[in-house]
Formats: C-alpha cells, sequence, structure tokens
C-alpha cells in the first residue's frame, strides 16, 4: 500500500492519574525515549504523535508497534525506559490503537483534529501502570 493510500491522523495520549515524580516518554522509532516528562503532582501528561492510517484500516508510523498480523499499538515507557536511571520502576504501558472505530478515524481525518485517548497512570498498587492498559476514554479532541 502506497502513501498515497494513507492519511495522517494526529494522536494524543492523556495519562491521568500519573505517579507523581515517575517519568514517562513515548517510544520512538529507535526504541528510545521521546519527549519525556514527568508530573509533579500528579496532573495528567499529555503525548502528541502522528499515525499513517490506510484502508483496513492499517496503521504506520514510528510510534506505532505491531503483534501479528492486525494487533496495532503505541507504547509509553516508564521510569529507567523512559530515561531516569535512578527510578525503581522500568516499564511500559501498551496502548492499543488497532482497535479504534472507524468513524472516529474519519472524523478525525475530516476535522484535521487529533484522536485523544486518555488512560490512567497509576495500577491498582500505587505504582505506574504497566502491560495493556484499556483506554477510559476515546475523542476528537
Amino acid at each position: 500500500m502506497g502513501r498515497e493510500q494513507q492519511s495522517e491522523i494526529a494522536f494524543r495520549i492523556v495519562i491521568e492519574q500519573p505517579v507523581p515524580g515517575v517519568l514517562h516518554s513515548l517510544q520512538g522509532k529507535d526504541d528510545g525515549p521521546l519527549d519525556p516528562k514527568a508530573s509533579r503532582m500528579g496532573e495528567a501528561l499529555a503525548f502528541d504523535f502522528s499515525v499513517r492510517v490506510g484502508p483496513g484500516p492499517k496503521f504506520f508510523g514510528d510510534q506505532v508497534r505491531r503483534e501479528g498480523p492486525e494487533r496495532r499499538f503505541v507504547y509509553i515507557r516508564v521510569g529507567q525506559m523512559a530515561g531516569d536511571a535512578a527510578s525503581p520502576w522500568s516499564r511500559r504501558m501498551k496502548i492499543d490503537i488497532h482497535d479504534i472505530d472507524q468513524e472516529l478515524l474519519d472524523a478525525a481525518a475530516k476535522d484535521m483534529r487529533p484522536i485523544e485517548i486518555a488512560i490512567i497512570g497509576t495500577g491498582k498498587d500505587g505504582t505506574p501502570a504497566c502491560a495493556t492498559v484499556r483506554p477510559t476514554m476515546r475523542r476528537i479532541a
């Protein structure tokens, strides 16, 4: 599939209730941290990036990771993986994007506004969330 069949769509991941003081970042193309930031007092963190979306839908881009023939997701790196060598945590959050409704993708492409995905950044045990983190909301920002 050529790029002429793909639309570029802006995405924003909002981490609500992150553990204060813990560094978070997008995972970049080279698997390193990208745009690291930490919450001082539990305020939300936002990460913006773009994804190319083709028919199917199929997802492409520097932050898009794949698992199997259909699953596509974005990693948020936490603690040591986000660049803080002194952190007691070395984790990643996996945020699925392959299951976003076509209607939402179409609206984002048409309106040229980002798809905002909200997640909770603190696990039930009070430590930073990790593994697959389910969105609490997906909408056009």
